[in-house]
């Protein structure tokens, strides 16, 4: 996507930082209200799965920040996901994407933010050769759903998970 066709050249995608850590696990907190990112705490766990996803180079946590200064490395966290990079034998050998964990705050939604956040997510992927993009919704996030219909993803399987 060119800067010219931006439809929000106030944001940008990048990699989460350790001081995005904050914002990032306010908007998985609450996804129907704003949580101040300084009321949240950031646990040893929190630490931990951080450092390991930033390690990783088949994981990227992205954020997507609003910037009014013309800084790109600073400003308000309006969204995030997590990618995953999964190597497999189908699809002729090809990479896929697991997005997870999307997120856009409460009240920037309805805006375009979310189409911007997943249609760069898929761009990263498509550049770096995936053959695939996926992604899990709870099936009570109908809303969510129909986003994700509108962007073209197909519902094609049905997902299971055992918790442990």
């Amino acid at each position: 996507m060119s800067a010219a066709a931006e439809p929000f050249p106030h944001v940008m995608l990048r990699p989460a930082s350790r001081a995005d850590l904050p914002a990032v696990l306010s908007l998985l907190a609450d996804e129907d209200s704003v949580v101040d990112p300084a009321t949240i705490t950031v646990t040893e766990t929190y630490e931990r799965a951080f450092a390991a996803i930033d390690a990783d180079p088949r994981n990227e946590l992205l954020v997507l920040v609003e910037h009014t200064d013309g800084r790109h490395e600073i400003g308000t966290v309006v969204g995030c996901l997590q990618a995953t990079y999964i190597p497999g034998l189908g699809k002729g050998g090809a990479e896929r994407a697991l997005i997870k964990a999307v997120r856009i705050r409460a009240d920037r939604r309805g805006g375009g933010l979310g189409r911007t956040l997943m249609e760069h997510a898929v761009d990263r992927a498509r550049a770096r050769g995936c053959a695939l993009v996926q992604l899990t919704s709870n099936k009570q996030r109908q809303d969510a759903h129909r986003f994700y219909a509108g962007l073209g993803f197909v519902s094609s399987h049905e997902g299971f998970k055992l918790a442990l």
